[in-house]
């Protein structure tokens, strides 16, 4: 095996185990899966907190009914409704209710701060500080 194939397989454990433990903050302090979270982030620094379906599907790498699913969820716990385009009532919306804001503004501090501590934990603090952040 070569290098590269090394290195990529240890950042994608890293990333794994990060995911990991940004879901168990996310699911024990608020009730909140990491895909779950990761929509209603979406949501929120969307236009009009509103994003269609496949838009949304696009943003979290998920396929339809995936995202079917997790949008059915988060309109169980009263965090985002269903919309009809009203150009194309084919066209369905998912938009960010003032609850789901609420929830997502409560978790966001514990998610940065998992998110930095695991991402030092597992060495991946200076590639995105040398890779993205410099560039952004």
């Amino acid at each position: 095996m070569s290098k590269r194939s090394d290195l990529w397989l240890k950042l994608m454990q890293a990333v794994a185990n990060i995911e990991t433990e940004l879901g168990k903050v996310l699911q024990t302090g608020h009730g909140l899966g990491l895909s779950e979270y990761r929509a209603l982030e979406v949501l929120a620094r969307s236009s009009d907190s509103e994003l269609r379906m496949q838009e949304l599907a696009a943003h979290l790498s998920l396929n339809q009914s995936s995202v079917s699913r997790l949008v059915e969820r988060l309109e169980r716990g009263g965090l985002t409704i269903r919309d009809l385009c009203p150009d194309d009532k084919r066209g369905v919306y998912t938009v960010l209710t003032d609850k789901g804001r609420a929830r997502l503004e409560s978790a966001q501090s514990d998610y940065e701060k998992a998110l930095d501590t695991t991402l030092k934990e597992y060495g991946c603090e200076e590639l995105l500080v040398a890779r993205f952040i410099k560039a952004a």
